[in-house]
């Protein structure tokens, strides 16, 4: 909720309690919020307030409070009323009000500190430092979620997620960009990998129930202290893309869970594009009609059991067998053998790389 919100819910309360209005004016004296639209002070008496020591004054039709943030002049509040319960109900919603702007600061400097930790700016000795000024707990367990809904600046998705977690006072929801939010999670010393995983599934059907979004939700390892969240976060980031590239077909990825596609992600476009010629010399996955490449992948699936695969896609062994010559009188492998398998699943999933590093250059 915005500071602007939260500021117009709490002077709408003072408002309800004690029949008085209210308005709140920023440093240009325009008016921030309001209760009513009563007539504001002449321009020349709210400068003449600025100016003096006074941090309050009043007269016959309302009083001015000065709303102080570090020494200096943030608001003005005026709350009209000539009864004498008005100048102490202006008080009582002065105090409010500083004490909303203070942890809403608070709030924001923890959500800066966060942003800039996970994007590596602080030493550990600094990042240790200013944790403690923020009283942010430095030696506990955490783990980085990152979520990116398949619809771009999905405000529904962060309400949601902030819903999710409102009432864990101890993680961090935040985003470094548009791509997606973050969440950092303080985890229990009994929580495991297990546990991260259901998080994240959760999160994918409250965003797919609550917010009517689909969405790719990836964690990292476990983070020991404070100073492990920066690689946390870019463990979250591979996560989320690997399996974007090699594991299309799911909504989930954990950094330790990620296979051989983290390998492949690593290597160098030239490395995959000198291999896959070697491989398939003058032929291209793309040559494949349709029906072989379910079969083909049918038939991974299930861990290269032939009669599995014939039972899943509904033809008989046989056909199957042709299908499995076809391909390897053009490719040379036969993907019945473990090894000619292994580089037939391999060459997939790096053609699958190419293409993806080709469409999003770095």
């Amino acid at each position: 909720m915005k500071i602007q919100q939260i500021l117009q819910k709490c002077l709408t309360d003072w408002k309800n309690i004690s029949q008085i209005d209210f308005c709140l004016l920023d440093s240009d004296n325009h008016i921030f919020l309001s209760t009513c639209d009563k007539k504001l002070p002449a321009e020349s008496k709210l400068e003449e307030f600025r100016q003096s020591s006074a941090l309050c004054v009043s007269n016959t039709s309302c009083c001015l409070y000065k709303i102080m943030e570090n020494h200096s002049i943030s608001y003005i509040l005026i709350v009209w009323g000539k009864a004498e319960s008005t100048a102490t109900i202006g008080e009582l919603a002065v105090c409010q009000v500083q004490s909303l702007l203070a942890a809403y600061a608070e709030k924001s400097d923890k959500n800066t500190f966060m942003q800039n930790l996970l994007l590596g700016s602080y030493s550990d000795v600094d990042a240790f430092n200013c944790a403690k000024k923020l009283h942010i707990a430095t030696s506990v367990q955490r783990a980085v979620f990152l979520v990116e809904t398949k619809q771009t600046k999905d405000e529904n998705a962060l309400a949601t997620i902030r819903n999710i977690f409102s009432a864990r006072t101890r993680d961090f929801i935040t985003a470094i960009d548009d791509t997606g939010i973050i969440i950092i999670r303080e985890l229990q010393s009994t929580e495991t990998y297990e546990d991260l995983e259901s998080i994240a599934y959760m999160l994918v059907d409250m965003l797919n129930t609550e917010a009517m979004t689909s969405a790719w939700v990836a964690y990292s390892n476990l983070a020991e202290d404070i100073s492990r969240l920066p690689d946390a976060y870019k463990e979250a980031h591979t996560a989320l893309e690997v399996g974007k590239i090699f594991y299309a077909d799911k909504n989930v990825f954990g950094y330790n869970q990620l296979g051989i596609g983290r390998l492949i992600y690593q290597l160098p476009v030239s490395i995959c594009e000198m291999f896959i010629d070697e491989i398939f010399k003058e032929e291209t996955l793309d040559s494949i009609d349709e029906e072989t490449l379910i079969t083909i992948r049918t038939f991974f699936e299930n861990n290269l059991n032939r009669s599995e695969t014939s039972r899943q896609l509904y033809v008989h062994r046989n056909t199957l067998v042709y299908r499995f010559e076809k391909l390897q009188r053009k490719f040379g492998l036969d993907i019945r053998a473990f090894e000619d398998a292994l580089t037939f699943k391999l060459a997939m999933m790096v053609v699958d790389y190419i293409k993806y590093s080709k469409n999003h250059p770095s």
